[in-house]
Formats: C-alpha cells, sequence, structure tokens
C-alpha cells in the first residue's frame, strides 16, 4: 500500500480546521480549501485556540506548534487538489453542494486518489453517485472537536471497495485514532445514538420534567461519567438484563417518538439562535463567552482524553 502524505481537506469550518491541524501534526502536508478566505482566516484564528489548550496541557510544544502551522497551506483554488494523496470533504451539509463539489473536484485529483467525505449522516452511496472512480469514495466521520475526540467511523457505501475502506481506517490509526466499521445507514451509528438522546431531552423539558440545565447535569453526573468508559451494552451487562428487560417493558411506551424537531430545538432554530457560532442556543454566548466555552470544553476533554487513553 502506497504511502499517501498530501492531505486536502475541503472546508475550513470548525471540523475542517480541526481536522487539518490533526493532519500536520502527525506530519503530513495539507492544503486546507474553501471558496471562501474569511473562512480560512477564521480557520487559522480556530488552530490556534486549538494550540493555546495543546501547549497549556504539554501535549505539543511552541515549536511544534509552529512547525505544525507550516505545514498547512490555506487556499481558495480548486485546482491546488492536483497532488492530493487523500482528501475528506467537510463542506455544507447539503446533498446538491456536496454533489456539485465532488462532481468537480474528483476530476481535478489524482486517480488513484482516496476520498472520504466527513458528512454526519447523508448517505455515502448517494454522495457517491456524481464521484469519478466511485469505489475509491467513503465515508470519513470525524466527530467534535477532532483534533481530540478519538473516534472516526468509516462508512463504505455500496461501491466503496474494501481496499479503500481499509485505507481510510488505517489513516485513522495512524493519526491516533480509534476508528469503527459502518455500513451506510442514516446518520450511522454515532448520530443514531445521539440524536435518539436529543429526542428524549427535548420531550423531557417539554413535559416540564426538568430543565435543560437539570439534563445536562444528569448527563455529565451520570451517564456521560458511565459511558467515557463503558459503552451501553457493557453498562447493561454490569447492571442486569433482567433489570433492564423490566424498565423497558414499561419505560420503552413513555419514550417520545416524534418524527420531526420539536420543542426547545424548533423554537431555537425557528428564531436563528443556533449555537456558539451565532452566539446564543439553548444557553447565551454573547461578549467573549463562544471562545471560553470552546476553550473550556476542549481542556476537558483533553484531560478526558489523557486518562483515558494516553497509555493505550
Amino acid at each position: 500500500m502506497r504511502e499517501r502524505k498530501n492531505i486536502s481537506i475541503a472546508g475550513a469550518g470548525t471540523m475542517g480546521a480541526s481536522m487539518a491541524e490533526t493532519f500536520a501534526k502527525f506530519g503530513y502536508n495539507v492544503t486546507l480549501y474553501d471558496i471562501f478566505p474569511a473562512a480560512l482566516d477564521k480557520a487559522k484564528r480556530l488552530i490556534s485556540i486549538n494550540h493555546e489548550t495543546e501547549v497549556e496541557h504539554g501535549i505539543i510544544s511552541a515549536e511544534e506548534a509552529k512547525a505544525i502551522l507550516d505545514r498547512i497551506h490555506y487556499t481558495s483554488d480548486i485546482q491546488d487538489f492536483k497532488n492530493t494523496d487523500f482528501m475528506v470533504e467537510a463542506i455544507l451539509e447539503k446533498i446538491d453542494i456536496k454533489h456539485k463539489f465532488w462532481a468537480e473536484a474528483s476530476e481535478i485529483v489524482p486517480e488513484d486518489a482516496v476520498l472520504a467525505s466527513n458528512t454526519s449522516g447523508l448517505s455515502i452511496t448517494k454522495i457517491a453517485e456524481v464521484v469519478k472512480n466511485p469505489e475509491r469514495f467513503g465515508g470519513m466521520h470525524w466527530i467534535n472537536p477532532p483534533h481530540i475526540i478519538p473516534l472516526i467511523e468509516v462508512i463504505s457505501g455500496e461501491k466503496t471497495t474494501k481496499e479503500n475502506a481499509e485505507t481510510i481506517y488505517n489513516m485513522a490509526l495512524a493519526l491516533g485514532k480509534k476508528p469503527v466499521y459502518v455500513n451506510d445507514a442514516p446518520g450511522f451509528v454515532l448520530n443514531r445514538i445521539q440524536f435518539a438522546i436529543m429526542r428524549e431531552c427535548l420531550n423531557i423539558v417539554e413535559r416540564g420534567i426538568t430543565t435543560p440545565e437539570g439534563v445536562d447535569d444528569v448527563m455529565k453526573y451520570a451517564l456521560g461519567f458511565r459511558y467515557a468508559c463503558l459503552g451501553p451494552f457493557q453498562v447493561a451487562d454490569l447492571g442486569g438484563l433482567d433489570i433492564f428487560y423490566n424498565i423497558s417493558s414499561y419505560l420503552f411506551a413513555d419514550l417520545s417518538n416524534a418524527d420531526a424537531p420539536f420543542g426547545l430545538l424548533k423554537e431555537a432554530f425557528d428564531n436563528n439562535k443556533l449555537g456558539v457560532k451565532n452566539g446564543g442556543g439553548f444557553y447565551d454566548y454573547s461578549d467573549g463567552k463562544d471562545e471560553e466555552v470552546i476553550k473550556y470544553r476542549d481542556q476537558m476533554f483533553t484531560k478526558l482524553a489523557e486518562s483515558l487513553f494516553k497509555k493505550e
């Protein structure tokens, strides 16, 4: 299997910037592409914020941070993909936009380049319909923030070859990640679980069982604590499957089965309250609180990752 050192990342948002930093940290030459120069400028700022936390925790030195930045090339010229060995796309989650991008990009990259989408749940098979040589195309779903969270979902579409899925998987391993093979399905695995949880959290608040802050505390101080170390099947085994079966027999019927956005999520979206990205969501992120919460998140995730995975 040939060496792949020239990496292209399409989309310089939160995900793309963090992915570019990760590849560069492991010695890869990275081209970070976005059609908007302002997005590239913001990506540089996001990477700087990430580096502040990593230097503070001794993960990298100030000199290493500079070397990482030197390995990232920022561009708005799609022709810069011509020397790509491995590409990950992280642009807007709309199928028509991804189709437009891939129809053009897959003609520019070398024919033996391996291609992947960071889509959170769109069909890999559907995206691949416009890709030249779709057998080399698969999903590489990173989790926010990509430079810290270990998991990467490696998704095979109908035409993805086993060899190319393995290339994506092995690339994830080379970046120190914990990849999981997944077959194409809406939401893959992580988001099917995440949105089942989100739906019930919205239901709990809608019914007045507790507040958003109460839900977050239950997750942080109990469920999240458990699931940081054990998966749900392991938790059930340790708790007793008879107990889980008996609780399921009466509780499943009372859980939300809503099939469309509702409650606080719909209300926030309708009022253009989109979270950290524009200063307000379920919580307030104005007056610099956005950068504060990003730094806090990264510091806590870094501590957790160091505790759980550093010695593996």
